[in-house]
């Protein structure tokens, strides 16, 4: 990490705002990930933890994949494993996928508005107070 993005992430106001963008883009990182099949849970939480900007912490993933199989969004099967403890391997329910669709939906036409705001070479609208 350079200097400057240390110094942003010190920012009490920047550090809270990548705080909640964090918490809201991880329950969707999830839900694309498992829209693409089953993934092991272990694997899910390294792949997680490495993404890029993201910067979650693997004990906060585990609660969420609760949260989730609890909504039935995602269900849960044990594989035993010769090497140690059953393995517990995620996937998407109907409902899951339809809520990563809609999710991912509207993350692109979030993205969309946030970059073209500003860029129409207008000028900003003006109170009318």
């Amino acid at each position: 990490m350079s200097e400057a993005d240390s110094g942003r992430e010190s920012d009490g106001g920047f550090a809270n705002w990548t705080i909640q963008m964090r918490k809201g883009v991880l329950e969707l990182c999830i839900l694309k990930a498992l829209s693409g099949g089953e993934w092991y849970g272990y694997a899910l939480v390294k792949a997680l933890v490495a993404l890029p900007g993201v910067g979650v912490a693997e004990g906060s993933i585990y609660p969420l994949l609760a949260r989730l199989k609890k909504q039935q969004l995602v269900t849960t099967r044990l594989e035993e494993s010769s090497g140690g403890p059953a393995r517990k391997y995620y996937q998407l329910t109907d409902a899951g996928r339809e809520l990563a669709e809609e999710m991912t939906g509207y993350f692109q036409e979030m993205a969309r508005g946030v970059e073209s705001i500003g860029f129409h070479g207008e000028s900003p609208p003006h109170s009318m107070g």
